[in-house]
């Protein structure tokens, strides 16, 4: 009797559950400040001449080749959480990121200078005429970025490992001061058209972040990780069939950017939903942040015994909090005066995104879960389930572009949220459906070890 009363009074650990948010807000603020990346540009473009045809090359072309080229190396954090536990893995994961920066820095600068580029931005993407020539300026200065972006996740996965998230945060304020500067002197001057202010920006604020991170890092690597005991665990096999799943996953999600822009490029009102999808699903990003940050603080803390418990307490927490501020913005004047006064998009693509984004009411929810489930996904070293809920997530969102092809009188803006919002769902479906086996695993630890 007396266990079951004070099972009941500890049900909320505040202590734990102080010590998840200890590790979780400094990487939800480098999140969420980094989500504000996006709806600065997209601002700042808006206030510059020719908004639709800027946002929409930018929205519509660079980022989304940006994002695609940085792909097979954007986990390199998770791995360097879960992997760099001596100084002869760390130095194996450093070798790895260095070689594949290099030579993806070498595929972007090919794209963006060759006749490639007009494969891919005209023939694969199929955009507007219009943008093609102001978003081949946006990519070129945009070069720094995927080289910048593996240097600095991978040190910054060493700092999370020995509890510097903070370091993460104040890197993130150097990244969103230097975009918001170089806005600034873009804005008052009008100096380049907006895409290649806002790639310029982009490029040299991933590039200043990376600096700081690395030397933050190196200086943890000399006094904390090279004290490890060394092992033999982390073989080059080891590594890869570790991290070839989650490169996989990181390019199988980087693929919804561009195949969104196919679609919309080919749906009713093309220039107005690529101008507008920058702006949103800038916004959109914002509020999944809260729930992406997650993901690293149950990969550090579920191999603590008793923890899963505390864990799952705060994703429900979080879940809750961030519905009702989502539900409480999208149904007030608040987003109207976020998508026409602050964003500065005209009054009739403004109505557009507000419609468009109260279709994104469980984003929170769902952002969350993905991040407990594939959380322990990378816990359970079984990481082939995440690629493969990825892959599952794409084809939906094409099931639903190819449906809405048909529908000749829907908006393509609102076809792309429908999709969104289905890629979201069946992914976390199926990243739950890979994690319950590691999830019974630990549940059974913790109830031994109590």
């Amino acid at each position: 009797m007396e266990s079951k009363t004070q099972s009941k009074t500890n049900f909320f650990d505040q202590k734990a559950l102080n010590a998840i948010t200890k590790v979780w807000w400094p990487l939800a603020a480098s999140w969420v400040m980094m989500a504000a990346e996006q709806p600065v540009l997209s601002a700042t473009i808006a206030r510059l001449p020719q908004p639709e045809i800027n946002l929409a090359a930018y929205g519509g072309i660079v980022f989304p080749i940006a994002l695609i080229i940085e792909a097979p190396i954007i986990m390199i954090l998770a791995a360097s959480v879960a992997l760099s536990r001596d100084n002869k893995s760390f130095k194996k994961i450093h070798k790895f990121m260095m070689i594949s920066g290099f030579l993806l820095t070498v595929l972007h600068l090919l794209i963006a200078v060759t006749p490639l580029y007009y494969i891919v931005a005209e023939k694969i993407i199929g955009a507007p005429a219009e943008i093609i020539e102001p978003a081949r300026l946006g990519l070129i200065v945009l070069l720094p970025w995927t080289w910048s972006i593996g240097y600095r996740r991978f040190y910054q996965g060493v700092l999370i490992r020995y509890g510097h998230s903070d370091a993460v945060g104040v890197g993130t304020i150097i990244r969103i001061t230097t975009i918001t500067g170089v806005m600034l002197v873009g804005y008052f001057t009008h100096w380049y058209p907006g895409v290649v202010v806002a790639g310029f920006a982009q490029g040299l604020a991933v590039l200043l972040e990376a600096i700081y991170a690395g030397h933050r890092g190196r200086a943890v690597v000399r006094n904390e990780l090279s004290r490890e005991p060394e092992t033999d665990e982390l073989t080059w096999p080891t590594f890869y069939r570790y991290y070839v799943p989650l490169a996989m996953t990181s390019f199988i999600t980087m693929l919804w950017s561009p195949i969104c822009s196919m679609a919309l490029s080919r749906l009713p009102s093309p220039l107005e939903s690529l101008a507008v999808w920058p702006v949103l699903s800038g916004t959109i990003f914002l509020f999944r942040s809260f729930g992406i940050a997650f993901n690293e603080v149950v990969v550090a803390m579920l191999d603590q015994h008793g923890m899963s418990r505390h864990l799952r307490q705060f994703a429900m927490i979080l879940i809750g909090v961030m519905t009702i501020v989502l539900v409480v913005i999208s149904f007030s004047p608040l987003v109207r005066f976020w998508f026409e006064d602050v964003s500065a998009l005209p009054p009739a693509y403004a109505t557009l995104a507000v419609y468009a984004f109260r279709m994104i009411l469980l984003i929170p929810c769902l952002a969350t879960l993905q991040s407990w489930y594939q959380g322990a996904i990378l816990y359970g070293k079984k990481t082939r389930g995440i690629p493969e809920a990825n892959g599952l997530s794409i084809a939906a969102a094409i099931l639903v572009f190819v449906v809405g092809y048909f529908m000749k009188d829907t908006v393509g803006l609102y076809i792309g949220m429908a999709a969104y919002m289905m890629t979201n769902v069946v992914q976390t479906l199926w990243l739950w459906v890979r994690s319950r086996p590691i999830m019974a695993e630990v549940n059974l630890r913790d109830k031994l070890t109590a």
